[in-house]
Order: structure tokens, then C-alpha cells, then sequence
């Protein structure tokens, strides 16, 4: 089992930034690809960026490449997410989740957080 504990989210003008965190607990944090979801209302979960266990590997939804970056501190079991330029339509509920895989979908994942919201006004 892995336990994943998201943090950092809150309200935020546009063009603000805001870093998210998810510790990570349980399993060798580095035998998993760490990924970055979303979910508004009445959307679906949305895919925002995966980074490969190394780090090497790092893949952005074209929605937000450019404006956020993806990190991971191996030694400190915790991934990040640094958003920048934000806006209104970057607001819901922030995942972080754990992939034994690639991740590369969503279906690939096999723990996942309980979120953070994250707000932007406009």
C-alpha cells in the first residue's frame, strides 16, 4: 500500500502561482511514476503531468505546459507540482497518484490521494 497526502492548495488570483505537495508513505516511493490529476465539476478527471520515477521522464496535458512544472524529491518521498500563470479555468480538486507503470493513463494508477482544491478567480 501506498498512502498519498496532498497540500498547497487554496484561492488564488489569475496569474498567481501556487506549489502543491504530495507526501508519499509505505512502498519505495522511487518504484513509482508519481502523476498529477484534476477534477471540476461536471468534467471528468482531467490528466496534468506524470514524472517517471528517476525524473527523466516528464509529460505535460498541453493545458498546462509552459505554466506548470512537475518535480519529485526521491529522498524526501514527495512529489510537486509548482503552477504558474494560473487560471480560472485551472480550478478544482488536485490528485497526486502512484504508478507501478508508466502512467501515462489514468487506468495505470493504483493509489491516489484524497485532493486539494485549488480556487482561481478571476
Amino acid at each position: 500500500q501506498v498512502q498519498l497526502v496532498e497540500s498547497g492548495g487554496g484561492l488564488v488570483q489569475a496569474g498567481g502561482s501556487l506549489r502543491l505537495s504530495c507526501v508519499a508513505s509505505g512502498r519505495t516511493f522511487s518504484d513509482y511514476a508519481m502523476g498529477w490529476f484534476r477534477h471540476a465539476p461536471g468534467k471528468e478527471r482531467e490528466f496534468v503531468a506524470v514524472i517517471g520515477w528517476s525524473g527523466a521522464l516528464i509529460k505535460y496535458a498541453d493545458s498546462v505546459k509552459g505554466r506548470f512544472t512537475i518535480s519529485r524529491s526521491n529522498a524526501g518521498n514527495t512529489v510537486f507540482l509548482q503552477m504558474n500563470s494560473l487560471k480560472p479555468e485551472d480550478t478544482a480538486v488536485y490528485y497526486c497518484a502512484a504508478s507501478a507503470r508508466r502512467g501515462f493513463t489514468l487506468s495505470e494508477y493504483d493509489y491516489w490521494g484524497q485532493g486539494t482544491q485549488v480556487t482561481v478567480s478571476s
